[in-house]
Parts: structure tokens; sequence; C-alpha cells
């Protein structure tokens, strides 16, 4: 935690003009006033009381787990190299490591939190037999291991379980040494000689942790800034990497830039200068913290110039640790899309805190994600039991990402979808249940009078691929339903009951009065939209207008399957908004048979928009998108990354750029003028100045009609 005495002792300007952190010169190197100091207490002080701080017995039980875990890999490299006839020398000699990374390196975990670590061990020892089968085994064995997982076929190999209680993800790293010494440098680039990329990007982590506490000007007030931040994305639903949001590296290294950017500054201070440089943040620029270095071990770096592939990332976010990779290549336009909304909302928030209109809390105010949409798609996962849940939730998870980028790709970007990472859970159910959530609507900002499209390949393509898993056992199952707002099931609500909903005319008051405040609804300072994205209609008469949309024939109802019989006969459409389902042999959630259905899942067959705009709770709009969708700040957040097909990565001039002004804007606080030129805040810059024309996609699994 920050302590008031190293608050009121920041570095002097220069003591910290010395070094220079990061790939350009700071925007500023202005240390904190009295009320930037207090700010941070009170912002401390708020962290302390939501519990984000582990007591001093929680601390002592995670070190006593990891000293266990690494007694028990030590014993397990051992046994297996007297199986294998070495000497005893060689067996006394024998040793693997337990290193940290994440959150719990960084110093930033809370209660609860796991435990990234890595095992080091030696050539002899591999991850695909003796890692994922005998090690297995030896801590399946073990009373204090449950819900024991492994993941071998992940990007990163991973075997989850979890220790006295303790949440622990182990991967395994199996270097070219016989024998590892206790002494072992981890950021040694020679360890990478002779390993394979699973190994390579298992190392990753804990260098990656390593170089981050290395390059930022102060590690105590990096630590509280990340604090706070990987709270905030929690509480506004952006916090997970397998989603398609940013996990805790990514967030990690975006803070790690803002301190390289304000060396001086102190966590209230740095919080704020969070929202405003993401905010202004022309993405696909990526974010840095050094210089990409290639070296003469041979392995791939990002390089746009170089990699098709690295051209198709929306927001680099690159390690700073040899390889240099992009650490966010889950993130999809759509994702991309929310969070940047997000920085919007954070950097509003900070604005009204600095000018004493709103206090800290409002900023962590959670997400209402079942409010902020008319129509969803449902993915309710089933299986046997509690175990087989639990394999094949991981596994689904993993795969929701796919499920945005096909309909991204299916609609041309025409339908946008925000996949929430959080899961349900129906307690009433007799089986194992899970559910995952995504929000549906039309690109904003096109108006047109209604559109077809048919996403029933998609779904069917998703549905294919989840059924893969080479660990499926009978009774998993996946369904995939649309939804509509009034007909989400009680159980994601947090009573178990709706709240009511305002009405239009007092949204739009709300919108106009510009209030901000500590409690009440986290949107309430955005301009209001109805919750499609579509402007609110101004007519003050609150009266509902008729939906022009015929009713649908022979359809079923979306509602998942549990639901009554009742909810199955057809109704009229929302807004003019349709979505017919196809539902053939379905299965109820507890296994029993529907005698009138054909297949074990309910496939979406087309969504259509009919009408006008403002009645169209979601639509797809005509035509094919060029170019990159730009922010309301004319900066990039979307699609076909123009700079990466046009442009050339190069050195930026900081200096110049600071001197001349900036290209984004300039930035007004307090009446201070702060210049920030974002190009400048990361030594990169990517000419997108032209734009490319979208190719012809040909061969997609939708149809695009007018019905207008």
């Amino acid at each position: 935690m920050v302590s008031s005495e190293g608050l009121s002792a920041p570095l002097s300007p220069p003591q910290a003009a010395a070094r220079q952190y990061g790939v350009t010169k700071p925007i500023s190197t202005a240390g904190p006033t009295e009320v930037d100091i207090q700010r941070t207490l009170e912002l401390e002080k708020f962290l302390v009381e939501a519990g984000l701080y582990e007591s001093k017995e929680e601390v002592a039980k995670r070190e006593e787990v990891l000293r266990r875990i690494g007694q028990i890999v030590k014993d397990w490299v051992k046994q297996l190299t007297r199986l294998r006839g070495y000497t005893d020398q060689m067996v006394e000699d024998a040793n693997a490591l337990i290193f940290t990374f994440g959150s719990y390196r960084l110093g930033v975990h809370g209660p609860g939190a796991d435990i990234d670590t890595l095992c080091v061990g030696p050539s002899y020892i591999n991850r695909e037999e003796d890692f994922f089968f005998v090690l297995h085994n030896i801590l399946a064995k073990m009373e204090e291991v449950t819900e024991l997982q492994p993941v071998p076929d992940a990007h990163v190999p991973v075997m989850k379980f979890k220790f006295d209680g303790i949440s622990i993800d182990l991967l395994y790293a199996s270097i070219s040494l016989l024998v590892v010494p206790e002494d072992l440098d981890i950021s040694d680039v020679s360890l990478l000689y002779d390993i394979d990329e699973p190994t390579v990007r298992s190392l990753n982590g804990c260098r990656v942790a390593d170089q981050i506490l290395k390059l930022v000007p102060n590690v105590e007030h990096f630590c509280t800034t990340l604090r706070c931040l990987k709270f905030w994305a929690k509480r506004r639903g952006v916090y997970s990497n397998v989603t398609g949001f940013l996990g805790g590296v990514n967030w990690a290294l975006l803070v790690a830039r803002v301190c390289q950017l304000y060396p001086n500054a102190v966590p209230s201070m740095l919080v704020s200068r969070f929202f405003r440089v993401y905010t202004q943040w022309r993405w696909p620029n990526p974010v840095m913290l050094c210089p990409i270095e290639e070296d003469e071990l041979g392995f791939s770096v990002w390089d746009p110039r170089k990699y098709p592939r690295d051209r198709t990332h929306h927001m680099p976010i690159i390690t700073p640790a040899y390889p240099c990779m992009n650490s966010s290549y889950n993130v999809s336009q759509s994702t991309l899309r929310v969070m940047v909304e997000q920085f919007r909302y954070g950097n509003k928030i900070c604005e009204e805190v600095e000018l004493n209109k709103a206090q800290w809390c409002a900023l962590f105010e959670p997400y209402l994600f079942f409010e902020s949409y008319k129509n969803y798609l449902q993915v309710d996962i089933v299986a046997a039991d509690v175990d087989d849940l639990r394999a094949w939730k991981g596994w689904v998870e993993s795969r929701l990402r796919q499920l945005t980028l096909m309909i991204e790709r299916d609609t041309l970007g025409m339908l946008q979808c925000h996949p929430y990472p959080h899961e349900y859970f129906d307690v009433n159910k007799q089986c194992a249940h899970g559910a995952f959530f995504m929000g549906l609507q039309r690109k904003q900002g096109e108006k047109v009078q209604g559109q077809q499209f048919d996403i029933r390949g998609t779904v069917d393509n998703f549905r294919h691929s989840i059924n893969m898993y080479m660990f499926w056992k009978p009774g998993m199952e996946i369904y995939v339903s649309h939804v509509r707002r009034r007909q989400l099931p009680l159980y994601v609500y947090p009573d178990g009951c709706k709240r009511p909903q305002p009405s239009r005319v007092v949204a739009q008051q709300q919108a106009n009065d510009g209030e901000v405040c500590g409690s009440g609804s986290s949107e309430r300072h955005l301009k209001r939209k109805d919750l499609d994205g579509v402007e609110v209609n101004q007519d003050t008469t609150p009266q509902k207008r008729q939906s022009t949309s015929p009713p649908p024939h022979d359809s079923v109802s979306p509602v998942i399957i549990s639901h009554n019989a009742s909810s199955a006969s057809p109704e009229p459409s929302d807004k003019g908004f349709s979505m017919e389902v196809v539902e053939s042999n379905k299965r109820t959630l507890s296994g029993e048979m529907e005698p009138e259905y054909a297949s074990n899942s309910s496939t979406i067959t087309h969504v259509s928009s009919k009408g006008s705009c403002d009645d169209a709770g979601f639509g797809l709009v005509a035509g094919i998108c060029e170019g990159n969708t730009r922010s309301i700040d004319g900066s990039s957040v979307g699609s076909h990354n123009p700079g990466y097909l046009q442009g050339d990565v190069c050195e930026a001039d900081s200096k110049g750029l600071l001197d001349n002004g900036c290209v984004n804007g300039n930035l007004q606080q307090n009446g201070s003028h702060e210049a920030l030129e974002v190009n400048a805040a990361f030594g990169m810059v990517l000419n997108s100045s032209e734009g490319v024309n979208s190719e012809q996609i040909t061969g997609l699994r939708f149809s695009l009609t007018s019905t207008a």
C-alpha cells in the first residue's frame, strides 16, 4: 500500500530526467500536489474497504502452499531420474524450481485469487507424459488437491487445481540443462536455447513479469494503480483474456506504459491519466514498454511488416521480454469497441472526481450488462456431474471468442456482439449447469429501414467446433438460443429479480441534467441512448410505438428449454426485431427428450430488423464497411487495420511531436495545458491516412436481403 510519506516525497524532475523509461520521453514529469496526495489516500482507503488486500494469515498460507508444491515437484523429478537409470549422484542433484508470475509476482493479487506458477525442470523430463500424466497422478492422490483439471492442448499448456483451497495454475518448462541450479536466472535469454514454442510461452510469463517491474519508475505506485484498474475492469465487465477482453498481463502492461509517461505521478494521477491516454489512443498502434529486439535464437517477434497475421491484431499490447509477442491477440472488433466505450466512461468519471463532482466509488459502479441490450445470445452448457461440467465449461468458454469472431466475419461487422465474461448458474436445475451471455446490437451509427441475415451456418459451425472436444463424455451438451431482455432468466440478476426500468423520458432528463454522483446508475453521466445504441426518440410522449413486423409463423420461442411450455407460443417481434429459432430433437436440461424436436440444441436461423431505426431493437446495415471504424475522437478503433497494410514501423521523434503540439488534440486540465500525442507515447507510427478497401468476401454463411 502507498504511504503518505512515500507520496509526499516524489522524485524531482531532474532525478526523473536522469533515466528515460520506455521508448519515448515522458509526457510530464510533474509531481503531485497536496490535492493529488489526498486523493490518492482516499483512493487507497476505498481499495482497502473494498477488500482487495489479503490478511497476514492469507499471505502466510500462500507462502506455505508454494513451499509444499516446490517440494512436490522436486520429489517428482528425483523419482523419474531414479526410474530412468541415472546415477545416484544425478538423482541427488536432480532438481525442479517453482517460479511465480502474474498478479502474485507483481504484488497485486487479492483474497481468493489464483497463483500463476511455473515449474522449471531438466531436459529429460517432458511435458506430455511426465508432467500431464505422472505428476498429474501424484497430485490426484493427494488429499489437499481438489478440482484437478489438466489442459494440455491450451495455447499455454496448464494444469489447474486447488491446493489446500488455494487456486493454482501450474505450467511446465523443460530447459536444456541436465541439472536445474537453485539460483537459476529466469530472465537469461540462454534458457530459450533448443526449446519448443509452447515452452517459450510458458517461460514468457515469468520473464515478462520481471521485466515489467524493472521498466516502471516506481513499483509501489505501479502496484497500487494496477490493483485499482484491475478492480475497475472486473466491475465493468472487461477483464477476461479468454473472452476477448484483457487479462492480468495486458492491464499490467497498459498501466506500466502510463507510469513511464508520467514517472513522478502518484496513483490518483496515474488512474486519471490512464483513462485520458487510452481514450485517445489510436488503435491498432501498439503499446510497448521497450523497443522490440530480435535475437540470434530465431524466434519470431511481433512485426506487422513481416507477418501478415500481426496486421490483423486490433489492440496490440507488446510484451517486453524476448521474444516480444502481442499479449492481446484475442481482442476482436467487438470487444475493442466495448473497451473503448468503458475507457471513455472512466475518463468522464475521473474528470468529475478531479472537479470534486464525484467520489471514487462512482468509478467502480458495476456495468449493468443486462440492462444495456434488448437482445442476447444465451449459451447454456450442461454435463452429467460437477467434475464433467468443469472440464466442459473450460472448453466452451475458451471457444466463445470464436463465436464472436464468426458472427463478425459472417455479417461483415454489421452485427456487434458483446460477450460478457461472467458465468451464471441456475441453482434450481437438478443437472450440472452453467450459462454465458452475449449482448447483440446492430452496428451503431448506421441507419437503415431494415435488413435480414441468416446466421444458422455461423451457429452450426460454432457448435461443430465445440463438439470436437477430445474429452467429450455423454451428458455434455450445449444449447444456443436467442432471448430478449424481458425473457432473461431471473438468476442473472443479483437478487433474483429484475430492476425496474426507467422510462425514456426520465432517462433523457437524466442525460440532459448531466448528473454524475457517487451512487446510482453507473451509466447516468453518459449521453442516453436507447439500449441498442439507437438514438432515443426525442418525442416527449411516453407511448409505445407499434411494431411493423408481422408475427412469426411456425416459430418456436427462443427461451431456453427449461422454461414453461407456455413460453413457446409465437409473439410479435420486439421493436421490429425478429430472430427465428429452429429447435429439433431438443432435450431438456434434465436429459429427457421432448417429443416434438429432432436435435440436441437450438440454433438461430435468422435475425431481421424491420421498420424504422428507432423501432429496430437490432438490425443489419446494408453494404460492406470499408476502412477503419472511427472513434468519436477520430481515432481508429476498428476493422481492417490499414495501418498495418499501408505503413512501416518506425521510431517516432517524440521530442519533435511534443514540441510542435499534438496531432490528436491538446488536453486541458484545471487550467494547465498538457499536450498528449499518443503516437509519441509508444515510439511506433503506423501510417493509416489512406486506408484500404475491403476485399470482396465470398462463401459466407449468411443472407443479406432488404425488407424495407
